[in-house]
């Protein structure tokens, strides 16, 4: 099922996982016009959470779960923040100035992506009741000139003691794993997971992992294999 904000993929029994991926696609409809500019910015990391798609799309496959993807970029406004958050529509990032939100109707842009992404998760998560939400993101080797030795991160603001034992149990498979890195969800960064979690009473994390080690589909698959093992060993 499709539509211009998400993307859901698998029809499972009630109870099975649902992972989500609000970073999925660089796509960026009309009737904005991209310059040359604006499709380098959108190859980035800035447009979208490279290799994401494919781990999020693998782990439903091999949980029998459901995939909920978005069908935008990030750049046109981001799914994991709060639509009033200033930083949902980036007017400036590091790498350059999408020419598309110059002047952006952000009214708009909560109507024809924010509000639909967050609606048809919530139509989703009441219909088939999920055991557990899980967030998929992706982060990249180098970020301001600092490498990034971690391979993965374990993100969260509740369910302290499920996150550690999921943080142990990537460690168990050889991923070098860290909790609320490189970015915390105490500080507020899980916006999405959050938000679906706590309304739907789901215990809910967010798992990052680095991009090179996504940087093909026989990769991402072998990501999530060590993923999955990981969400069984405890208990998901």
């Amino acid at each position: 099922m499709r539509d211009d904000a998400t993307e859901i993929l698998g029809s499972p029994p009630p109870g099975a996982l649902l992972f989500t991926c609000e970073h999925a696609s660089n796509r960026v409809p009309r009737p904005w016009r991209l310059r040359p500019a604006d499709r380098a910015l959108l190859a980035t990391h800035w447009g979208y959470d490279l290799g994401a798609r494919p781990l999020t799309i693998e782990l439903a496959r091999l949980a029998r779960g459901t995939a909920a993807l978005s069908r935008f970029s990030r750049l046109l406004i981001d799914p994991n923040r709060a639509p009033e958050d200033p930083s949902a529509v980036l007017l400036n990032c590091d790498d350059g100035a999408p020419t598309f939100n110059k002047a952006a109707d952000h009214a708009d842009r909560v109507r024809r992506f924010h509000a639909p992404f967050h609606e048809r998760l919530d139509r989703t998560i009441a219909s088939r009741k999920p055991r557990f939400l899980c967030s998929v993101h992706s982060f990249t080797p180098v970020f301001r000139n600092n490498a990034r030795a971690m391979e993965a991160g374990v993100l969260f603001d509740q369910h302290d003691d499920l996150a550690d034992q999921l943080l142990r149990a990537l460690r168990a498979e050889g991923v070098r794993a860290e909790a609320n890195e490189p970015y915390s969800g105490k500080a507020g960064l899980i916006y999405s997971a959050n938000r679906h979690g706590t309304r739907h009473d789901v215990p809910y994390l967010e798992i990052e992992v680095r991009q090179d080690l996504l940087a093909s589909d026989r990769l991402a698959r072998g990501v999530a294999r060590k993923v999955w093992s990981a969400l069984r060993a405890v208990g998901i």
